[in-house]
């Protein structure tokens, strides 16, 4: 893995879930493990409509305020037997990755999600990225933005717009998680893709004007 130290130059990050990994069905049946469990009904269907925000912010519909940590604790611990293998990547997310490295730059993943599972995920796709920092939500995202000196920041939820503006990166968005483009726009998205399949040409043009 690339430091935070390492010499500046173009370094463009990336959000994890509903950008570079399509995470519902891993999701969906890590749900469906802990409310076996635990005889706790949760709707596994409508948990992954609102992915982004951190995991306790989903518990909290299911289960007392008092129980959240516990649970926290055992989803993230069942999480890598139910949720990595049917978790496909997204259209375009290697090649994403690979079009960074091919402007000689660096591609991190900063993402809300459980650090370790965060990299299993990668790994278990093939997804190769220079750095994984996991735990970060919405603006807090800007601390590592700012630490690795990301120009760019990727990703699907207004939560990722925020971040990316708190960084003074640009905000670039792909309306394929639970936000759609207006909402994406209204948030202070600066560039909407339709998809990660555009970022390349995309991030080719933008490395062109920033050598004019």
């Amino acid at each position: 893995m690339t430091s935070a130290s390492a010499p500046p130059g173009l370094t463009v990050g990336f959000d994890l879930d509903m950008t570079l990994i399509d995470s519902r069905p891993g999701i969906k049946a890590a749900y469906q493990a802990l409310s076996a469990e635990t005889g706790t009904f949760i709707d596994a269907d409508q948990a992954v409509t609102r992915l982004g925000p951190p995991l306790d912010e989903e518990l909290a519909y299911w289960f007392p305020e008092a129980e959240i940590p516990a649970m926290a604790d055992r989803y993230r611990e069942i999480y890598p037997t139910h949720a990595i293998a049917p978790t496909p990547a997204m259209p375009g997310a290697r090649e994403a990755i690979e079009a960074v490295r091919a402007l000689g730059g660096r591609a991190i993943v900063v993402t809300a999600k459980h650090e370790p599972n965060a990299r299993l995920h990668l790994e278990h796709l093939g997804i190769r990225p220079d750095a994984v920092i996991g735990w970060l939500w919405a603006e807090a995202k800007a601390e590592a933005l700012r630490e690795y000196g990301a120009q760019v920041y990727v990703g699907d939820h207004v939560g990722d717009v925020r971040g990316a503006r708190t960084a003074g990166a640009l905000s670039v968005a792909v309306p394929t998680g639970p936000c759609p483009e207006p909402q994406l726009r209204e948030a202070g998205a600066d560039v909407v893709l339709p998809d990660l399949t555009a970022l390349p040409e995309w991030l080719g043009a933008y490395v062109r004007r920033q050598e004019v």
